[in-house]
């Protein structure tokens, strides 16, 4: 196909499809209208048709952007009998999305799944290519959808483009996908085309389309057949007005003087494109007062605006519908929707919009009948098209009352979504309206939960800390319950008062729920971890790690026992958790999990996991709206590439997350950006560095300030006082570490307190603490046992029993090496040749050639899952587990799925290249 100015692009696309055989991707094609968009769909259509690509086409159709998955549906129609070869759940999902079944809802990203495997499955036959037109149109569900989709293509022999008109923000945006911006044509290419499509212009009139169009091709080709304006003798306008405006007043001017069957049918269409002839017909009748045959519309396809064609009429541009639409009355746009919805009895999520749009004012009827909508789209997996219905119900209802309870709805299900910002703009509009104590308190929680500014306020917690005491005297615990441990999180990260902490607690105790409460015992950990401490551990220790549970149970377990420093107790609940919620298929759900054991795998130093469990916890956050999930994701990496010697990796995330943090007002998780810079800083010794990185997380007059961050770095503080001789220092960071460790026996504050002791005993005391910190607590951490030994053994060397000093040496070095602490392997190593004993460097790892995503799928594959399992845990096509093996087995030195389990258990021995003994 041949484009005028379009060449570049051409071939782009061209070679886009020309590589789908070997790899596949997204573009977005984006531009103001009428510069090409469809065009360049359209030729890219012809070219993946030439090459045997299939072609699977969509797009979005105003009237449908309210109902769920109406993209979807079309661009799979022709796949749509394959569902059933799905594996089980996301076979349930797609149905229930597309209304096949009546399954209970299920989380967005499930379905998102199904549709990805079932294009995979198409795939495996012929490359595709799907189309999309008029993104910023489509369903949101859809939408969300493509995004899911479009961000995993790359392993798949599938290319999707997206067409998007300039200025219009859609849920493909956080995709960051490639684009293709599209510009006006130069004056030459302007003239070309004119003259190609409009040979006969006079000089004037040629003139005058070329300053009118200003390179719009569209224009270019539309103008000339407009009516020249009069008293004007074609000369230029001096100011033209926007080219849509002068685009839809010459195409209204080519319909007005159509009959007035033709007309009204052409309104009708524009307000229900999409639909059936059949359908449009039947409305027209309604509206005009007699049948509308197909033989009306003969006179509106021979302008060239519209093409009539057995599944209905399609307009050439959107703007042309859109030009038919504004120039509509009102009177007669809301007579075409009340034929619309009647034309569409038999589809009640479409005849219910075509009501409310007909609607001039309140209407408790339509109101009442998109709740009912609402609560589709909820059991389908749309809770943003819910939130929508609900939205404009509110605006239908005339009593006050409902109205704010159908806006405080809809913002609690977009700040579910992670949309704060429209959440917050419901919840004010909902404020004034909302009656009733209860939902006041809930409104008031919920503003508090979106608000992205509210993080690290004392003063606003104990606003609410009221509220949620209030609350904890309703007839409703569990939803008092919910708004509690929102109040918690903000108690944890908010630093308030200890009198404000005293009323959260003694709220959270009066609810009529069971002591062992997941919900409850995550409120007391996260209110006040300190004196609650103890009691949480017990409570804990009483409870079963279950995957087959309640994941979001075992999450509020783990997440209770990080709080109040059991991290070790916390992994096994956390995984749990991770594992039921991939099951279930709930992504937001899943990637906050995910964030919580990275943490709790860092501190027990599983690195491996730390690192694998954040990757993707990054991934799925920002897939799910949570940037702050992310950044802590981010910052689990940061530190583990700190303790592994990659300064240039901790410094990159770390520099990242406070861009991102300081705009938010998010400053309590300043703090973990210092422990991530602190800890990586003393793991290799540079003291002074590592002192100064921490300390800030403890001084209240510090932005970065955050005591229960702050106190994971206590030992470390400890060691880089005593190295940089800053004794007092030490012993009150040492005094506030035994203080902690007497009120709660969080199992890290006493490995730490163990380990920090004998860096400031007496000399005579030195040996007897380290033996004793070795045989108790410290031993179930790997990080502070191997610190203890390397001490261990320096003190033996320096007391000069060198002989004595290799063997605890020795096992620090070991242990060192087996987590990657090259730093702290370095210094084993150089104490050892200092004993008398040489050792040599790290066996390369073999993991370290795999990035984190590619070990996780080894480790499934070791495991015996398929890669269509492999898949449905990790939210990828079975394709794309293949072809992450195909390129994981050379980097292992194998051949086959049967040697994986062999080379990564040789891989996690680690050990010296040799090690030699001088004796």
């Amino acid at each position: 196909m041949q484009l005028v100015g379009r060449e570049p692009e051409l071939a782009q696309l061209e070679t886009f499809i020309g590589h789908l055989s070997d790899r596949g991707g997204a573009l977005v094609v984006r531009s103001e209208p009428g510069l090409g968009k469809s065009a360049l769909l359209a030729a890219a259509g012809e070219l993946a048709d030439e090459r045997g690509v299939t072609v699977l086409r969509t797009g979005g159709v105003p009237s449908e952007s309210h109902m769920a998955f109406a993209g979807l549906h079309r661009l799979l129609g022709p796949n749509l009998a394959k569902i059933a070869d799905l594996p089980g759940p996301q076979a349930r999902a797609l149905s229930s999305a597309f209304g096949l079944n009546e399954d209970a809802a299920p989380d967005l990203f499930l379905t998102a799944l199904a549709a990805l495997d079932l294009l995979a499955d198409a795939a495996a036959h012929a490359p595709l290519l799907l189309i999309v037109e008029d993104v910023h149109w489509l369903d949101a569900a859809t939408t969300r959808v493509l995004g899911f989709v479009a961000r995993r293509l790359e392993y798949e022999p599938i290319g999707a483009l997206f067409a998007i008109r300039e200025g219009h923000p859609t849920r493909l945006d956080d995709a960051n996908l490639p684009e293709i911006k599209l510009a006006p044509l130069d004056t030459l290419q302007a003239s070309d085309l004119l003259d190609t499509h409009a040979p006969d212009l006079g000089p004037a009139r040629r003139r005058q389309v070329l300053d009118v169009a200003g390179g719009n091709p569209l224009a270019l080709l539309e103008l000339p057949k407009a009516r020249e304006p009069e008293g004007v003798a074609g000369a230029s306008v001096l100011t033209p007005p926007p080219i849509t405006d002068t685009l839809e007043r010459a195409f209204s001017e080519r319909l007005s003087d159509l009959p007035e069957a033709s007309r009204a049918s052409l309104l009708v269409a524009a307000a229900d494109d999409g639909g059936s002839l059949n359908e449009m017909l039947r409305a027209s009748s309604a509206v005009v007062g007699h049948p509308v045959t197909a033989d009306d519309l003969a006179a509106a396809e021979v302008t060239g605006l519209v093409q009539v064609a057995p599944a209905g009429l399609h307009f050439r541009h959107p703007l042309v519908r859109a030009a038919i639409y504004r120039g509509a009355t009102t009177a007669d746009r809301h007579a075409a929707h009340a034929a619309l919805a009647a034309a569409h009895a038999d589809d009640p999520d479409r005849s219910v919009w075509h009501r409310a749009a007909a609607s001039a004012g309140h209407d408790d009827q339509v109101a009442a009948e998109l709740d009912e909508a609402a609560a589709r789209a909820l059991r389908r997996g749309a809770p943003l098209v819910a939130a929508a219905a609900l939205e404009r119900a509110a605006q239908l209802t005339a009593d006050e009352g409902a109205r704010g309870d159908h806006l405080l709805q809809a913002g609690e299900m977009e700040f579910e979504l992670g949309r704060s910002d429209l959440a917050l703009e419901l919840l004010a509009r909902a404020k004034p309206l909302v009656r009733g104590e209860r939902d006041q308190a809930r409104l008031a929680v919920l503003v508090e939960a979106a608000d992205e500014d509210s993080w690290s306020g004392p003063d606003r917690v104990a606003a609410f800390a009221e509220i949620a005491s209030r609350m904890a005297d309703s007839e409703e615990p569990e939803a008092a319950l919910r708004a509690l441990l929102t109040v918690a999180r903000s108690c944890w990260w908010g630093n308030p008062t200890q009198q404000t902490r005293d009323l959260v607690v003694a709220a959270a105790e009066r609810l009529a729920v069971p002591p062992d409460s997941p919900a409850l015992i995550a409120v007391l950990a996260c209110t006040d971890p300190v004196k609650r401490g103890a009691a949480v551990i017990e409570r804990i220790s009483e409870k079963t790690p279950d995957a087959t549970g309640d994941p979001a149970a075992m999450h509020m377990i783990g997440t209770a026992a990080t709080t109040v420093w059991a991290f070790d107790t916390a992994l096994p609940f956390l995984s749990a958790s991770v594992e039921g919620l991939r099951a279930q298929g709930r992504l937001g759900m899943l990637a906050q999990a995910l964030v919580s054991q990275s943490w709790a795998a860092l501190h027990c130093a599983n690195g491996g996991m730390a690192v694998s469990a954040a990757d993707e916890a990054a991934r799925l956050a920002r897939e799910t709206d949570q940037a702050r999930w992310a950044v802590a994701a981010d910052l689990v990496r940061a530190t583990v590439a700190g303790e592994r010697g990659d300064f240039d990796t901790q410094e990159a995330l770390a520099e990242e997350a406070e861009a991102q943090l300081l705009p938010i007002g998010a400053q309590a998780m300043l703090a973990l950006v210092q422990f991530a810079r602190g800890r990586g800083a003393v793991a290799h010794q540079s003291y002074a560095e590592g002192f100064d990185q921490l300390r800030r997380t403890l001084d209240p007059d510090d932005v970065a300030y955050h005591p229960f961050v702050g106190s994971w770095g206590l030992a470390d503080l400890v060691e880089a006082a005593v190295h940089t001789d800053q004794r007092q220092a030490a012993e009150g960071y040492l005094a506030t570490l035994e203080a902690l460790a007497a009120a709660t026996p969080g199992p890290l504050l006493l490995a730490m307190r163990d380990y920090a002791r004998p860096l400031l005993a007496p000399e005579d005391q030195t040996e007897r603490l380290y033996l004793a910190a070795l045989g108790s607590h410290a031993a179930n951490w790997p990080c502070y046992r191997g610190r203890l030994l390397l001490g261990y053994g320096q003190w033996l060397r320096r007391q000069r029993r060198v002989a004595e000093s290799r063997a605890p040496l020795r096992a620090a070095r070991e242990g060192f090496d087996a987590l990657g602490f090259d730093g702290l392997a370095q210094r084993a190593r150089e104490e050892l040749r200092a004993s008398g004993e040489s050792s040599g460097h790290r066996a390369p790892d073999l993991r370290d050639q795999l990035t984190p995503q590619e070990l996780q799928i080894a480790r499934h594959a070791a495991e015996g899952l398929s890669n269509r399992e492999i898949g449905q845990r990790l939210y990828l096509s079975h394709r794309t587990v293949g072809s992450h093996l195909y390129r994981i087995f050379p980097k292992l030195g194998i051949a086959t799925r049967g040697q994986l389990a062999g080379a990564l258990a040789a891989a996690e021995s680690g050990g010296d290249v040799h090690s030699v003994a001088d004796r």
